[in-house]
């Protein structure tokens, strides 16, 4: 039971996720790794009575399973058994899916992180717990590595992200159903979880125990020594990214990066493309919707060396190219 407490308490302080003065909304939806979460936390974290406490909940009911009222009453209770304020909001998840075209998992992920904002900002918390663990990140990593990603989505969830913090990162699924056994919590169950209509859900319950019992009994722990190890080169080559920019930026406001040209195309093509990114993100703050035959076409445009010559990868960016 102490060792599950004692490995949160481990990551918490390993990645700097919570200081002395932070003010923590915790996602909780009712399931194992969210309760497990608001347990440990509730329980290691001290609050202080005046003026308001440390740690806030909130849970969003989706409306998509009738349980999903029983998980919300659940949460609610739990919450006032040990003294912590709950906020919780109804969303019609399918709605938001069907307006906006996408999937019911797109749809909710969108839905909570709004309503995760909006409470944060209500009660003047600066980081939001989220309860993803270990499983949840390999799991990323595959579906990322199916779908064909770059380095980058290699590296599964993060502990930290802005003011996102993940303390059950580095700990098991097993080792989390069995803190709720040892701790009497009876935690409500998603069944759809157990439904493979959805990719991740398919990852889950067909892939990693297939990979487990033909292949590897340990691919969790594996697949996170490999997302560590890219991690780690990728971190260094940011690093050289930067130092490439500062070498041929020549100017950079609100609106536009001019980057020297002919540095650029000296570069080694793998510096070219993290460039690319680096300088969309800059400027942007994102670089969403920009592929790989995006970057492929804006680095031959530029290796062309004509001038007057433009690419737009979508309605915001305009890459514009002029020989010297």
């Amino acid at each position: 039971m102490n060792d599950l407490i004692t490995k949160v308490k481990k990551t918490i302080i390993k990645y700097n996720l919570i200081e002395p003065q932070d003010k923590i909304l915790l996602a909780v939806s009712g399931g194992p790794d969210s309760i497990v979460m608001l347990d440990i936390i509730s329980k290691t974290v001290k609050r202080n009575p005046e003026p308001i406490d440390r740690l806030s909940v909130a849970h969003v009911n989706h409306m998509i399973r009738e349980e999903a009222g029983e998980d919300e009453a659940f949460v609610r209770d739990y919450c006032k058994k040990i003294g912590i304020d709950f906020y919780s909001k109804s969303i019609d998840v399918g709605q938001i899916a069907n307006n906006n075209k996408i999937g019911l998992e797109e749809a909710g992920r969108i839905a909570r992180y709004e309503f995760f904002d909006e409470v944060a900002k209500k009660v003047g918390a600066n980081k939001i717990a989220i309860a993803h663990n270990k499983n949840d990140s390999v799991e990323t990593v595959i579906m990322h590595a199916l779908r064909g990603s770059g380095t980058y989505g290699l590296h599964g969830i993060e502990a930290k992200n802005g003011k996102y913090i993940r303390p059950l990162i580095e700990c098991d699924r097993t080792e989390i159903e069995q803190y709720c056994k040892d701790n009497n919590i009876n935690a409500r169950i998603d069944k759809t979880n157990f439904e493979n209509d959805y990719t991740r859900n398919k990852i889950r319950n067909v892939v990693i125990p297939y990979i487990k019992e033909e292949f590897n009994p340990n691919i969790i722990n594996t697949i996170c020594r490999l997302s560590d190890l890219i991690k780690e080169e990728d971190n260094y080559i940011d690093k050289e990214i930067e130092k490439a920019y500062a070498n041929i930026s020549l100017q950079e406001n609100n609106n536009e990066i001019i980057l020297d040209l002919k540095k650029f195309n000296s570069l080694e093509k793998v510096i070219k493309t993290r460039l690319v990114l680096y300088t969309i993100n800059r400027l942007f703050g994102t670089t969403k919707g920009i592929e790989k035959i995006h970057i492929e076409d804006i680095i031959k445009l530029c290796e062309n060396n004509i001038g007057n010559k433009y690419l737009t990868p979508n309605k915001n960016i305009k890459v514009f190219v002029k020989a010297r």
